[in-house]
């Protein structure tokens, strides 16, 4: 597994970039945008996405989706919408039984599929894997501390992928649970949203912590729907990763609710933006998912219509706290 493909040119897919040649890989990144390609090939560094990191050299960008497809690892870093599309792409390309770790945080809009639905369908001869937890790509590309989860199916090819990924200061986690780490790391995007919203609105600290744990349920509560375990979300793609996206100004959808939060509109916030915020999308597709499964998520819902439908955030806190009195733990998590 000496050959890493990245399919991404994102601020993600770049400090995965990083990762791999950090651990001696050798590495193809595959790009949307020429200067991107270029930039990185002649200068080591991606100027739109994270311009003020070196990038080693061995790490080679190109816009020739095949010359990366045909890597021993390929890590899937493109915004979760276009998953489907890229890996109709990859497809062709793509050598039986080749680990390919979902790395987009997403669930797809119109099908309510998560991400790894999508490359079931569309990569059927791949080693299907997802990569989630507490990460910001600059953290990361600079070398600092990070622990990841690493949903796999397969414990020992997943094993020959952590170790070919990993480094002193990049630790993967295996989990079986590869629905729980997926639903975790979709999920908490829509919650940082939320809490954004609130510290925006200058509501505290207390309702952040709020929204922090009940959001968690929310999330716990889908992934045992989707079959996946209750105590994956106690670790680094459940709790782990909410907390790091909901309490930080680094985290894209964080800083859109804090700006929405203050009265800016959300089109004047995405406008000023080249990354995608994944919340924003998701927020419909996880609403729509929780419907279908009948699971109660009204914190989801309730930022999905501020986002989609047109509800102010003051009808949103006023609905929320207004709900019937309930128990804390939900039955369905009770051992």
């Amino acid at each position: 597994m000496q050959h890493v493909g990245i399919i991404g040119g994102g601020a993600w897919g770049t400090a995965l970039a990083v990762v791999a040649r950090r651990a001696g890989r050798d590495v193809t990144l595959w790009a949307l945008e020429p200067e991107v390609v270029s930039a990185v090939n002649t200068d080591q560094r991606n100027p739109l996405y994270l311009p003020d990191v070196a990038l080693a050299p061995g790490i080679t960008a190109t816009t020739d989706m095949a010359a990366a497809a045909v890597a021993d690892i390929i890590l899937l870093v493109t915004p979760a919408q276009h998953i489907r599309r890229v890996c109709a792409t990859l497809s062709p390309h793509i050598k039986p039984n080749t680990p390919v770790l979902v790395c987009a945080k997403g669930i797809e809009r119109g099908t309510s599929a998560l991400m790894t639905d999508v490359v079931a369908e569309t990569l059927p001869q791949a080693a299907m894997m997802v990569l989630s937890g507490p990460t910001f790509a600059r953290e990361v590309a600079l070398g600092l501390p990070t622990a990841i989860t690493l949903g796999v199916s397969d414990q020992v090819i997943g094993r020959q992928v952590a170790a070919a990924v990993s480094s002193p200061t990049f630790r993967p986690y295996l989990s079986e649970d590869v629905v729980g780490a997926e639903v975790g790391g979709a999920v908490k995007n829509v919650l940082a949203i939320g809490c954004g919203m609130a510290d925006g609105k200058g509501l505290g600290a207390n309702a952040r912590a709020a929204l922090l744990t009940r959001g968690l349920a929310e999330i716990v509560r889908l992934a045992i729907a989707r079959g996946g375990k209750p105590e994956t979300l106690m670790g680094l793609s459940g709790l782990g990763d909410l907390v790091l996206t909901a309490t930080s100004l680094q985290s894209r959808n964080y800083s859109l609710g804090v700006a929405l939060g203050k009265g800016q509109t959300l089109d004047e916030v995405l406008g000023a933006r080249r990354s995608v915020t994944e919340g924003v999308t998701t927020a419909e597709a996880v609403v729509t998912l929780a419907a279908k499964l009948k699971v109660d998520m009204p914190i989801c819902a309730a930022i999905d219509r501020v986002l989609n439908h047109g509800a102010s955030i003051g009808d949103m806190l006023r609905g929320l706290l207004e709900r019937p009195l309930r128990d804390e733990v939900d039955p369905a998590v009770r051992r």
